[in-house]
């Protein structure tokens, strides 16, 4: 008798150790996403979704046309295949602004986003860029964005305050 009971004990301790370590002590979901493109390179991970912060710009700096300090921003290439193709152009649309400029949204108004390519020539939404050569496997396509007042001196424009923001997407196209 003194056996079962110190048997019956043991079991219950044991089935008792196993549900405790079974507790929920912390869970989570990981979602893969991507795509599969019919190109000579891929884009690397978490570029073909940035966020690039401007920062709080004065609106006096943008006051005539006045121009924030660009930002830079890449395109990075990975495992490229430069046999077929070797040049590659990329062209940028969204909501147009002043002087072809991107848009923005939001509070604040009277200014827009300039985009520069790597060697400084202004982008116009909707155009290929300049031609890039494909050097091998990575390539790295260089640009800038600054937000611009969208007056001048002899129109002035008002510069309205507060949060924005402007979305441009991307394609490549290879030659």
């Amino acid at each position: 008798m003194e056996i079962k009971k110190i048997t019956a004990v043991a079991l219950l301790a044991f089935a008792t150790t196993g549900v405790a370590q079974a507790a929920d002590q912390g869970n989570g979901k990981v979602t893969f996403y991507g795509s599969i493109v019919n190109a000579p390179c891929s884009i690397a991970p978490g570029v073909d979704d940035q966020k690039i912060p401007l920062g709080q710009v004065s609106n006096s700096d943008l006051a005539n046309g006045g121009e924030q300090k660009a930002v830079g921003f890449t395109i990075d290439l990975q495992n490229c295949d430069d046999a077929t193709k070797h040049t590659v152009t990329a062209t940028f649309t969204g909501m147009v602004g002043v002087d072809g400029r991107l848009g923005i949204t939001g509070e604040a108004q009277g200014a827009s986003i300039l985009l520069r390519d790597g060697i400084g020539k202004k982008i116009e939404l909707g155009t290929p860029t300049t031609v890039q050569t494909l050097n091998g496997n990575a390539n790295t396509l260089q640009f800038t964005a600054a937000l611009k007042g969208d007056g001048t001196k002899n129109v002035p424009v008002e510069i309205g305050t507060g949060v924005f923001t402007a979305v441009t997407n991307f394609t490549l196209a290879y030659q």
